[in-house]
């Protein structure tokens, strides 16, 4: 791994830490001001809808401008959503402008993954930056709960807060997280050019439109773009589904308390980090195609999870579910931002990536609370989702296979 990767996986670990850190701080600072409960989830649609509706936009500029500026302003976006929180700013409307920031930033950092590690190195590269990823979920909410619990015990904590606009002992956990940003802004001045080409940028709102819509068709048109971008799509939205399932079913099945019941999303989450690595280790690119099959596995594991009345069982089978996840989606990233590069810009292509999933995030969601409002039981959730999995992933491989895509793969191995 390069020294340039090695300042973009750690610029990115200390930016993803910032950010769940203040949607920690984010729901504390609702709750203080006396809001209803059920506008903390909104605290995520807004920062999700952003991803979705500036994608024809943040892909563009990511490839009209050199990556790592691009990555640094959208750090100050987000730096800037912390300060407006401790200005006293209402917290969805801060934590909408992180979510922009968060939007212009992917793009932007998957892009420079592709240009900065050789073709060879991309899987590995990609595994190294989705263990970081979840890492910074893990200890980002940690230091969440940590900022919003014990700082604010200290006497010196509570009289920073009280002396900022803010006006509240919240304002120091503000600040600690300000200075999250600050730190990876400045291991984004670390990070070097790649020296890739620059594209223009359209001149009209139209224009740019058309431009995305034409990547669209493009990705979804290529054998390999669409075997990427599909599974990718139907296992993010899936993902965030099943975040919810197991928090019920750890409540319902096994008894937990909603923070035990957390913890387990944690075992889950350890599980994608050693199957990141491993597959950064042992899967190459061309073999990436291969692992489609374990997607399959991953669906028809997740019903299992309604037979389990125990957390001695239950933590290995999250923890098996976890690994087959990161083992499957870490070559189907570095496939994706491969073809994406090969056929559009290295930008534009996550940034269609980023809205196919995230649109699919808020369908599945809203088709999930949709179910739930109909009186679903779990068990029927948990089966339907597992077999929406399988089943998508298994229509992918039936399509990959009848358009003999591999072969396109291979005829690059060998140019």
């Amino acid at each position: 791994m390069t020294r340039g990767i090695g300042f973009l996986i750690a610029a990115q670990f200390v930016s993803g830490l910032a950010d769940n850190a203040l949607l920690i701080v984010a729901m504390a600072r609702l709750a203080e001001l006396g809001q209803s409960a059920w506008l903390a989830p909104l605290l995520k649609a807004v920062f999700t809808l952003a991803y979705v509706l500036l994608a024809p936009f943040v892909g563009a500029l990511a490839d009209r401008w050199p990556k790592a500026r691009v990555m640094l302003v959208a750090n100050g976006l987000k730096a800037l959503a912390c300060a407006l929180m401790a200005l006293a700013v209402d917290p969805l409307l801060a934590f909408a402008l992180a979510g922009v920031g968060a939007a212009v930033y992917s793009p932007a950092k998957y892009g420079l993954v592709t240009e900065l590690s050789p073709r060879d190195q991309l899987v590995h590269a990609n595994g190294w930056l989705e263990v970081t990823t979840v890492g910074a979920i893990i200890l980002g909410t940690a230091l969440g709960g940590a900022l919003v619990g014990p700082l604010l015990q200290w006497d010196a904590a509570r009289a920073l807060g009280h002396a900022l606009p803010v006006g509240t002992a919240l304002g120091a956990a503000l600040l600690v997280v300000l200075g999250l940003y600050a730190v990876a802004g400045a291991l984004n001045l670390l990070i070097p050019a790649s020296g890739t080409p620059l594209h223009a940028m359209q001149a009209s709102f139209s224009a740019l439109l058309a431009r995305f819509g034409h990547a669209q068709r493009t990705l979804w048109r290529d054998a390999l773009g669409s075997v990427s971008l599909g599974v990718t799509t139907l296992f993010w939205g899936a993902g965030a589904t099943l975040q919810f399932v197991v928090l019920a079913w750890a409540q319902h099945n096994l008894g937990l308390s909603l923070s035990g019941a957390a913890y387990l999303q944690g075992v889950v989450a350890i599980g994608i980090g050693v199957g990141a690595l491993a597959a950064g280790r042992w899967v190459r690119l061309q073999q990436a195609p291969r692992v489609l099959a374990l997607g399959v596995l991953m669906g028809l594991a997740v019903p299992l999870l309604t037979l389990v009345h125990s957390v001695p069982v239950a933590a290995p089978l999250l923890a098996t579910v976890g690994a087959l996840a990161g083992f499957f989606v870490v070559p189907m990233n570095a496939l994706l931002q491969h073809r994406g590069q090969q056929l559009l810009g290295a930008g534009e292509s996550i940034a269609v990536q980023n809205f196919n999933e995230n649109l699919c995030v808020l369908a599945m969601l809203g088709a999930y609370a949709g179910l739930q409002a109909a009186g679903w039981p779990l068990h029927r959730l948990a089966f339907g989702l597992g077999a929406f999995v399988a089943g998508g992933v298994g229509l992918v491989m039936w399509r990959y296979r009848k358009s003999q895509g591999h072969s396109l793969l291979l005829k690059e191995k060998q140019t």
